[in-house]
């Protein structure tokens, strides 16, 4: 059933009040509500997808890094879950573009808007509903892009700056060779007790001055000397094997106990990336920086509504070219788009592009742009109409 068809067995079912609601009124509210879960349910299943590809490859990033131990496994899915409206910032506008190019386009196949346009639904009232649409996911972009996204990078960096305080013991994974103290000491062991406190099956490869310690133990424990709060490795029952590659004078040392200093956890001094900064913090900083990106923030949000204008042209579709013909150069147009925002920003960061001249000077090409593809009928019409008129004129 189409949405027209929907609108007006409605109104058969509802007494409406002509004071309140004509039944123009009430058709055109029944296809907004039908036009917003095409344009919102396919636009969420694109941005699912996307978000499922971008953020795959950041958190194959991350498992690489906690494999390595410079990560502990337990924060992997916090940093995830605060980069998410990073993530979300960029893909939701482009979910939304997709989202108006599938359903208009289906709508325009099957032969749904020629009957909407039948039942009185004008083309600028089709405009309007889709502009309120794209309002709501703006308000949702700026949201994110100037508050969420700040916060949520802020969250990150606290996690990774409290991450560089863990020892070497805290970033032990059973099973696996790591790399410590700067590439100078190899670790592996079998397992771990439940607390983590206690490591079993214990080797250790340490390089110093041209000599090489190598460490076999049953098992091994931290202890912190409660005078100076320096932390050591005890290990139990092992063997300690000592030399020189390439020399015959190796020693060996049967223990029952052997102590190896653990380096303290020094926080890193990690720069803050641009990404972090509070935007309250950048109205009031005037570097080229600062600038760019607080117009980069703003930018984003402005993307929305404009590339909903290019939608409404490039979803008009022929029945016979098919459903995916206009993605294409769609897509081409979206890319072209954003790849202008970044170069500018670069520019203005540069100080080779002025500020107040900026990212509007893109936003305000592909608005004119998009009006002018929009209207370029009715300009058509009106350019020759005029042009009719003219000879017209000068014969009288």
């Amino acid at each position: 059933m189409t949405a027209c068809a929907l609108a007006q067995s409605k109104c058969h079912k509802h007494t409406l009040d002509p004071q309140l609601l004509t039944v123009s009124d009430f058709l055109a509210l029944v296809i907004f509500r039908y036009l917003s879960r095409q344009i919102l349910g396919t636009m969420l299943a694109v941005t699912f997808v996307l978000l499922l590809i971008f953020m795959s490859g950041r958190f194959i990033k991350y498992l690489a890094q906690a494999a390595s131990g410079t990560l502990s496994p337990d924060v992997l899915f916090a940093i995830m879950g605060y980069r998410l409206p990073g993530f979300l910032e960029l893909i939701l506008p482009l979910g939304l573009f997709i989202g108006l190019l599938l359903s208009y386009g289906r709508m325009y196949l099957e032969s749904e808007m020629t009957v909407l346009h039948a039942c009185a639904y004008s083309e600028r009232r089709l405009m309007l509903h889709t502009l309120a649409i794209s309002l709501f996911v703006a308000l949702c972009v700026a949201a994110l892009s100037l508050y969420v996204t700040p916060w949520g990078m802020n969250k990150v960096e606290k996690i990774f700056e409290d991450q560089s305080r863990l020892t070497e013991f805290e970033m032990l994974l059973p099973g696996r060779f790591q790399s410590l103290s700067s590439g100078q000491r190899v670790t592996y062991t079998e397992r771990l007790s439940d607390d983590k406190r206690t490591m079993y099956g214990v080797f250790i490869s340490e390089e110093s001055e041209n000599q090489v310690q190598i460490l076999r133990a049953h098992s091994g424990t931290q202890h912190i000397d409660a005078t100076s709060g320096q932390r050591f490795l005890v290990l139990h029952n092992g063997v300690r094997y000592l030399g020189r590659p390439g020399y015959a004078d190796d020693q060996v040392t049967r223990f029952d106990t052997y102590g190896l200093v653990i380096d303290n956890g020094v926080a890193e001094a990690r720069k803050i990336k641009d990404e972090a900064i509070p935007t309250a913090a950048l109205w009031g900083d005037e570097s080229p920086k600062a600038r760019a990106l607080l117009q980069w923030r703003i930018s984003i949000p402005l993307l929305v509504p404009i590339v909903t204008l290019f939608a409404l042209s490039f979803s008009r579709v022929n029945p016979r070219q098919g459903r995916f013909v206009h993605l294409f150069p769609a897509m081409m147009f979206y890319v072209i788009y954003l790849g202008l925002l970044i170069v500018l920003r670069k520019k203005i960061e540069d100080q080779k592009v002025p500020e107040w001249l900026g990212l509007w000077v893109v936003h305000s090409v592909f608005l004119l742009a998009g009006l002018l593809l929009r209207y370029k009928v009715p300009l058509g019409l009106w350019f020759g109409r005029r042009f009719r008129a003219a000879p017209s004129e000068v014969t009288s």
